[in-house]
């Protein structure tokens, strides 16, 4: 049979005056044995009722009942049921009840004698603390009822024999015998019930000194416990600190870690210098009904108490952000939105730091209404995890730099290696023309004149292409060094333009090229440029069109504005294209597409690199686009507008050296052949 009827709470609603206390089950086990002694010091005769919570507990007083039994016939004990405890008569009554029973989680004794009468009526009390505590059986606590009071006493035996004749009908005449025998109907309460206590003091005395022990006790426990966590806490981390070297995943794992080793509501962890202003959350751990920061911009500068930590690097433990007492108030008043829109309630922030420097910081929140104080041990292991953390983000740090120097040293590397493939074939090629020509002249000295002339003439051109490939190393090794002076003036696109155009024909005088078209319109602004730089590029992005487009192919140039602040130019052919994957890469240093030596067209691949470093430092972009092999390719750049009133003033008409009519298509003479369209 099961009941769900608390035996402590029948008690005290029968006798309202009583007032449970708390007890440790070392105090009750003591008391327990107290009341047993009477029995065994030969009190005999007297009804005893035994309740235990398990068949193990009663187990181990099982010899203790026995030779109780041997001293009296109401003897009653009842137990969760058990392998070995079921409900007979034999040496005295057992009454196994159910584990859903209430009686699972209660603890009592009943002694009723002619001259002595006690009862110990207790529950176990499980708590929030208690959940928290170390799960120790000392410190097991119950809340209960202990009195030697004989009208006390009465009423939690009737209750006990009561439940025991429902659980064993077959002794209900035995249970009645008891009741007759020991329950005077004539006994009342006395005119003070405090439910502890009597008249043994040394028992008193005896309990009073095992209570307070045990709270000494628990207190230590739970000291070592806290101690325990913390270096569980912090050996956990510092195992991922060690294992890994990468700064999310151990953020990760801390966030997690802290936030439920100490039950905040939600943890921060994040990393900041002294200079930011703002940081985005990437990294939390909170309670599922506390609303999420991840991906949320988290102020630094305008945020004073933040600031504040920023800049003296102290921890800050805020209580209550509601009080007006707060030394940090006026800190909290100038943020008080950004409290209440993410009901912060209790704050302690703990700096980062790495050998004086700022590198992060652990945010720990409290969203409930109730403040929290902030302990020393709250404050001492969130900056034992703070110092593990530094060195972690700065491990992460040396890592990522350590990456990325090793891949600028492959670069390098390939860069090593393409500079000697290709200048060895660039240099290679005229040096043996520039040779082969000398040697003939020199051993040549009845070579025809005209022959001679030849020779001079293709020893000068291969002397001017060694030339120019080592002024292209010497250039790109400037812009990269940052080395350049830019004079930068208002200019005339088309004028640049137009100086580009000579270049290119001036090039390719002897062979066929592609058609020019030139496209630019007739109100368009002056630009903010290195006139001479910039028509160096116009001239690369030229020259690279024409060596991969047909010579019937077409190039076209364009002007348009893409911004308020920036013309753009492009540069279009309907040659060989590009592959999508290698936009990027086309201006990289050394690059050929073809391969260093097994390319068809001329070259060192340090033009379009050139480019990119020229455009980037006149203030624009660069980039390409094409949609593949044999579908022709653009490539893009923009330039600055220059302010003031030149702004409004036409390119064309500002270019002395500008051709062609305005409003009409012009041929220009030469080759290759250029279309000019206003």
């Amino acid at each position: 049979m099961r009941n769900s009827t608390s035996v402590v709470e029948e008690l005290l609603t029968a006798i309202p005056q009583l007032r449970p206390r708390l007890y440790f089950k070392t105090s009750l086990t003591a008391l327990s044995h107290a009341m047993e002694d009477h029995i065994l010091a030969g009190n005999r005769g007297a009804l005893v009722i035994a309740s235990f919570q398990q068949e193990r507990f009663y187990l181990q007083e099982a010899n203790r009942y026995l030779r109780i039994a041997g001293l009296s016939d109401q003897l009653y004990v009842l137990s969760g049921q058990g392998t070995s405890f079921t409900s007979h008569s034999d040496n005295y009554e057992t009454i196994a009840f159910a584990p859903e029973d209430a009686l699972i989680h209660e603890w009592h004794l009943v002694v009723m004698g002619d001259d002595y009468q006690a009862c110990l009526i207790c529950r176990e009390r499980i708590s929030m603390e208690e959940i928290d505590a170390p799960s120790l059986d000392q410190t097991r606590r119950f809340e209960g009822i202990w009195t030697q009071d004989r009208y006390v006493s009465q009423r939690a035996a009737e209750i006990l024999l009561d439940r025991i004749a429902q659980y064993r009908p077959d002794i209900a005449d035995k249970t009645a015998i008891a009741k007759q025998r020991y329950l005077d109907p004539s006994v009342v309460p006395s005119e003070r019930l405090e439910g502890s206590g009597g008249p043994d003091p040394f028992t008193q005395r005896l309990v009073t000194y095992l209570q307070a022990g045990q709270y000494k006790l628990l207190k230590a426990y739970k000291a070592i416990t806290a101690q325990e966590q913390r270096e569980r806490l912090v050996n956990s981390i510092t195992s991922v600190v060690r294992q890994s070297l990468e700064a999310t995943e151990i953020f990760e794992k801390a966030a997690t870690e802290l936030g439920q080793a100490l039950n905040v509501c939600r943890c921060l962890i994040y990393s900041c210098s002294a200079t930011d202003t703002s940081v985005i959350i990437e990294h939390e751990h909170l309670k599922p009904t506390v609303e999420s920061l991840l991906g949320e911009t988290w102020p630094l500068a305008s945020s004073p108490l933040l600031d504040y930590v920023q800049d003296t690097q102290e921890i800050v433990a805020i209580a209550d952000t509601q009080d007006t007492q707060s030394p940090f108030r006026y800190e909290l008043d100038a943020i008080r939105l950004l409290i209440e829109r993410w009901r912060i309630q209790s704050w302690l922030i703990v700096p980062l730091t790495y050998q004086g420097e700022l590198v992060g910081m652990i945010e720990l929140h409290h969203c409930q209404p109730q403040p929290y104080e902030w302990t020393q041990d709250d404050k001492a292991l969130v900056d034992d995890i703070a110092a593990h953390l530094s060195v972690a983000i700065i491990q992460a740090k040396a890592y990522a730099n350590l990456q990325n120097l090793n891949h600028q040293l492959e670069a390098l590397d390939r860069t090593r290696a393409n500079l000697i493939a290709i200048t060895g074939h660039e240099l290679r090629t005229p040096l043996s023309t520039i040779q082969v020509c000398l040697e003939s002249l020199a051993t040549e000295p009845d070579m025809p004149g005209e022959l001679r002339q030849i020779m001079i003439q293709s020893a000068l051109e291969d002397a001017e292409r060694m030339r120019k490939l080592v002024q292209d190393f010497l250039t790109l090794s400037k812009l990269e060094s940052g080395r350049v002076e830019w004079n930068l003036e208002s200019l005339s696109i088309q004028e640049c333009v137009d100086l580009a155009m000579s270049s290119i024909r001036a090039r390719s005088e002897s062979t066929p090229a592609p058609t020019i078209k030139v496209k630019i319109p007739k109100q368009v602004p002056l630009v903010r440029a290195d006139g001479e730089w910039l028509v160096e590029v116009l001239v690369k992005l030229l020259d690279n069109a024409s060596k991969f487009t047909p010579a019937d192919g077409k190039i076209t140039v364009q002007v348009t504005r893409s911004s308020p602040t920036y013309l753009q130019v492009t540069i279009a052919d309907n040659g060989r294209g590009i592959e999508p994957s290698r936009l990027n890469a086309v201006f990289d240093r050394f690059y050929q597409e073809e391969g260093a030596l097994r390319r068809t067209t001329g070259g060192t691949g340090l033009g379009l690199a050139m480019s990119r470093q020229i455009i980037e430092g006149l203030g624009g972009t660069i980039w390409a686009e094409s949609e593949g092999k044999n579908k022709g390719s653009q490539f893009h750049f923009t330039v600055p507008i220059a302010q003031g009133k030149a702004d409004h003033r036409r390119s064309n008409n500002s270019s002395p050296r500008s051709t062609g009519m305005i409003g009409q298509p012009a041929t220009v003479p030469g080759n290759p052949s250029v279309l000019l369209d206003d």
